[in-house]
Order: C-alpha cells, then structure tokens, then sequence
C-alpha cells in the first residue's frame, strides 16, 4: 500500500472525561489502515502488570496492536501509580526515555504519526518539562501528525496545537456506581 503523503497537524486531547487514549488509538488505526507508520509512546504505563499468580497484559491496546501493521506501541512506565506530590527517581527516568524516543522518532522521521499517550500528566507531574514537550511541537516535520494526550494540558500546547478536544465528564459509573475500572473499557 503507498503512503499518502500529508500536511501534519498536532492534535491534543485533554480533559477530565474518558476517552482520550481511545481517540488517539482511533485515529493511529485508521491511519495504520491507510499505510501510515504509527508509532505511540505510552507515558507512566507498563506493558504488564503482576496479578494473581503472574503477569497479563496491563493494557488492552497493547494485545491489539501487535496485529496491526504499521503501528507500534511503546510503554514507558510502571505497573504502579505515579506518587504525583513525589515521583520516585525512576518514574522520571522513564518519562524521559520516552521523551528521547519521541525526539528521535521526530528527527529520524521514523513516523508519520507519534501518539505521545499522556504526556500532559507526565509534564503536569514535572517527569518532563513543558519546554521539552513544547520543543517536540517545534521539530514536528511538516508531514508529520503529533497527538498528545492526557489531562492538564497547558495553555501554550492548546495554543501550539491544530486540534484541541476537552472530554468532559458528564457522568461515569466510577462516581454513580462506585464501580473500579474494567477490563476491556478502561484497560
């Protein structure tokens, strides 16, 4: 299949509401379908996770994907939380190995589109600087997609950006049904 040749935009998707990872997965399949390379840096997430007597799979999309061609994820976190008040040395030293990921899959033009998965909570919990996010901004090429993902994004990445979408919680059943996240919709 060839390649389209496109006009890259960067896209953020912020907000308190659900479904900002699921757009950006969205919109890496359907580029995959058309032969873009995706490539999707996963920040403060881990591939597995310990449960039970051993290791799954921490995130759906992750199983998924591996099915995809022209799409790739890449995790660069802990199966454990982020302390948000006190991040642990190596949470930081993750974040910023996919920040080097992202610098170089921008410089090498390894992609035609980077999702960068949460990385407005990684710069909100000061893993990386909102310099550094904004400099992936700057040596975006021009035929390149950027999506960033994750709450808090600051007001000069909305400002930087193409495309900005809030999801607003109106209602969840995390809160109405004191319900935990489900496997297959929230993981």
């Amino acid at each position: 299949m060839r390649r389209p040749k496109i006009a890259g935009k960067v896209q953020v998707y912020t907000g308190n509401g659900k479904g900002k990872t699921t757009c950006a997965l969205g919109a890496g399949l359907r580029a995959a379908g058309h032969g873009l390379r995706v490539l999707m840096i996963c920040f403060m997430k881990a591939k597995v996770a310990e449960r039970g007597a051993g290791t799954e799979v921490n995130y759906g999309e992750f199983s998924s994907i591996q099915r995809v061609p022209n799409f790739t994820i890449i995790p660069v976190g802990r199966s454990s939380f982020v302390d948000k008040e006190n991040p642990d040395p190596i949470d930081i030293k993750m974040a910023q190995e996919g920040l080097r990921l992202a610098q170089e899959a921008l410089q090498g033009h390894k992609c035609d589109v980077l999702i960068l998965d949460e990385i407005n909570v990684a710069v909100e919990w000061r893993l990386i600087s909102l310099e550094d996010q904004l400099d992936l901004i700057r040596m975006k090429p021009d035929d390149v997609e950027v999506i960033m993902t994750g709450r808090y994004a600051r007001p000069e990445i909305i400002e930087a950006a193409d495309l900005v979408t809030e999801m607003k919680e109106i209602k969840h059943y995390y809160s109405t049904e004191k319900l935990l996240a489900r496997r297959g919709f929230e993981f």
